[in-house]
C-alpha cells in the first residue's frame, strides 16, 4: 500500500519529531518519498534523528523551534520553507504532560502544557496556513491527539485541556478552511509503547507498591497489547496521502479497542471464566420456553 513513490515530490513539517510518535510518522514519511523537517527544542537528538533517517541529507532537516513562541515559530517555517522548496504537510506533534494530582499542579505548568499542547499547533496552523491560502496552495494539518481528548481524564488535567482544544481546531477548521483546499485530519493514539509513555508508567511505579502499572494498562486493552509506534505512522501515511483524499475533519482513534472496553458498562465480565456461565445458559432456556 505505501509504494516508495506515494509521497514523491511532497514536503512535510512535523513537530516533535525527534523521538516516539513524531520520529515514527517522520521515518514513515521519509520511506514513502517525502522531504521532511522535524522540529524540537534539542538540537543535538534532532541531528541524530536526521541522521539516522536520511538516505542523503536533503530528506530530513532538523529545525529547533519551540513552538510555544511565534518568533520561533515564524523562523522555523520559513527556513523549512527555503529547504524544501515549500511546505505540503504539516504535523502536530509536539506534546508535553504532567501525570499529577491537579489540585497539586501550579499555575505556571498548567500554562506550560496549554502554551505547548494548544497554542504550539494554533501557531503552526496558522503561520502555515495563511501562507497556503494567500499562495492558493492545498495542503493538509494531521493532528496528533490522545483518546481522552474526548472522554476526559484525571490526573492529565492540563493535557486533556489541551488535546480537547487541538481536536476541536481539527474539526472547526476543516469545516472552515476546506474550501481553500486545506484539510484537517486528526489521529487519537491509546497505549503506545514510546519511550515517554514508558518512562511515565515507570516514574510512579512507585506509587503503588508491587503493581506493575505496565501490565495494568495492557490488560484494559482487549487486544492484549501496548501500541507499536509504527502503526500510528502507517495510520499517518494513508490520512495525509491523496487515498484519504476526502477525510476532512474527521479523529481516527487508534488503541486496540480501550476506549470501548473501558467505558463498556458490562465488560467487566470478561473476567469470568466460560466454564462459569452454565447457571445463565440455562436460566435463559427457560425464559425462552
Amino acid at each position: 500500500m505505501f509504494a516508495a513513490d506515494l509521497l514523491k515530490g511532497r514536503a512535510a513539517l512535523i513537530s516533535g519529531g525527534g523521538t516516539g510518535l513524531g520520529k515514527a510518522i517522520a521515518r514513515a514519511f521519509v520511506s514513502c518519498g517525502a522531504r521532511v523537517a522535524i522540529l524540537g527544542r534539542r538540537e543535538l537528538l534532532l541531528a541524530e534523528t536526521a541522521a539516522e533517517l536520511s538516505a542523503k541529507p536533503a530528506d530530513v532537516v532538523p529545525l529547533v523551534c519551540d513552538v510555544r513562541f511565534e518568533d520561533d515559530v515564524e523562523v522555523a517555517v520559513r527556513r523549512a520553507e527555503s529547504e524544501l522548496g515549500g511546505i505540503d504537510i504539516l504535523v502536530n506533534n509536539a506534546a508535553g504532560n504532567f501525570v499529577y494530582p491537579t489540585k497539586l499542579l501550579r499555575p505556571n505548568q498548567f500554562k506550560l502544557i496549554i502554551d505547548t499542547v494548544l497554542m504550539g499547533t494554533v501557531n503552526l496552523t496558522l503561520a502555515i496556513g495563511k501562507r497556503w491560502i494567500d499562495s492558493g496552495r492545498r495542503g493538509t494539518v494531521l493532528n496528533i491527539l490522545t483518546t481522552y481528548a474526548s472522554t476526559g481524564s484525571a490526573f492529565v488535567v492540563p493535557s486533556a485541556c489541551a488535546k480537547a482544544g487541538v481536536e476541536n481546531l481539527t474539526k472547526s477548521l476543516g469545516a472552515e478552511w476546506g474550501r481553500y483546499g486545506i484539510r484537517f485530519v486528526g489521529i487519537a493514539p491509546g497505549p503506545f509503547r514510546t519511550e515517554g509513555a514508558i518512562q511515565q508508567l515507570r516514574l510512579r511505579e512507585d506509587l503503588i507498591p508491587g503493581v506493575d502499572l505496565m501490565s495494568v494498562a495492557e490488560q484494559r486493552v482487549p487486544l492484549g497489547r501496548f501500541g507499536r509506534p509504527e502503526e500510528v505512522a502507517n495510520l499517518a501515511t494513508y490520512l495525509i496521502s491523496p487515498a484519504a483524499d476526502f477525510i476532512n475533519g474527521e479523529i481516527v482513534r487508534i488503541d486496540g479497542g480501550e476506549i470501548p472496553y473501558m467505558s463498556g458498562e458490562f465488560c467487566f465480565l470478561d473476567q469470568v471464566a466460560e466454564d462459569q456461565w452454565g447457571g445463565e445458559r440455562r436460566r435463559l432456556k427457560r425464559i425462552q420456553e
